[in-house]
């Protein structure tokens, strides 16, 4: 089974006073680019994080977004009343003309008056979030799953497709052998006082390698191994992405070799359907 790198995931945790939001969104990259943003008091836990999501997501460009928001406000915050009154008693005094509300008012928009608990989690607080963690990363694996299940899809059809094609061009076979056979003929009967001989071993020569059973046989296979790959348990996007340029490689040479109108034609469409999975494959894990 093939995974997408694209993927989302969100899970949640309450501890003590604040819930904590964990939105994890993943992206397609060579390596893995992960950022990880949080509040303050997870930062001594950043390591453990980082490490669980490399363990399971392996590969892609991962944003991991820890927020929290305050569900018991009354016990969320201290009010320090004495730095309050300290600062309601200077501004008084620098600005005599002001009233009291004012010099509150001032006085609550200063540093330090309101502050949040130290908050220090226990065992069993860590241990709940790490769960958490766990539950959204296993829910962005779960979206790319499907996301690749519909990728694979799409890529073995595309795959049968050029299999199609690849021995379609059997039936033309002939008629270009023929018809090169013909022109050469016909060119080497021009030809005043040639080594009549000679020229059709040439001619032999030249036919042979314009012979493309090799190429047909070894894009049938690439594509055999491109469907074996993909029906693998284990995703592998950067082996899948070397088959195909494997692939690529016969089509190319199938292409230059045929020197005959249908055949090209052929090759065309082949090369149109490698490039609609070339254009998801660098999002396969």
């Amino acid at each position: 089974m093939i995974l997408s790198m694209t993927g989302y995931g969100q899970a949640e945790a309450i501890l003590q006073n604040k819930k904590y939001s964990i939105d994890i969104k993943t992206l397609n990259s060579k390596n893995l680019d992960l950022n990880i943003r949080l509040s303050a008091e997870l930062r001594s836990f950043e390591p453990e994080i980082r490490q669980a999501v490399a363990d399971k997501l392996k590969r892609g460009k991962i944003d991991v977004f820890i927020n929290n928001s305050i569900v018991n406000t009354l016990s969320a915050t201290e009010i320090n009343e004495n730095l309050i009154l300290a600062f309601v008693q200077k501004f008084k005094a620098m600005m005599p003309e002001i009233d009291e509300n004012t010099a509150f008012q001032q006085a609550m928009r200063m540093p330090d008056v309101i502050t949040s608990p130290n908050i220090e989690f226990s065992e069993v607080e860590i241990q709940k979030f790490f769960k958490a963690l766990e539950n959204a990363l296993e829910n962005v694996i779960s979206f790319r799953e499907k996301e690749g299940l519909e990728l694979q899809k799409d890529f073995k059809i595309r795959i049968e497709k050029i299999q199609k094609l690849n021995q379609k061009t059997e039936e033309f076979e002939g008629e270009r052998i023929q018809g090169i056979r013909e022109r050469m003929t016909a060119a080497i009967e021009k030809v005043e006082g040639a080594d009549h001989s000679r020229l059709e071993q040439e001619l032999i020569y030249y036919l042979e390698k314009l012979d493309v059973t090799e190429e047909k046989v070894r894009l049938a296979n690439h594509c055999n191994y491109f469907l074996e790959t993909l029906n693998l348990p284990e995703s592998n996007g950067k082996k899948l992405n070397f088959i195909l340029q494997e692939i690529g490689r016969e089509i190319n040479t199938l292409g230059s070799k045929s020197n005959h109108a249908e055949m090209q034609k052929i090759v065309v469409e082949m090369k149109d359907e490698l490039e609609k999975i070339k254009e998801q494959i660098l999002n396969i894990l």
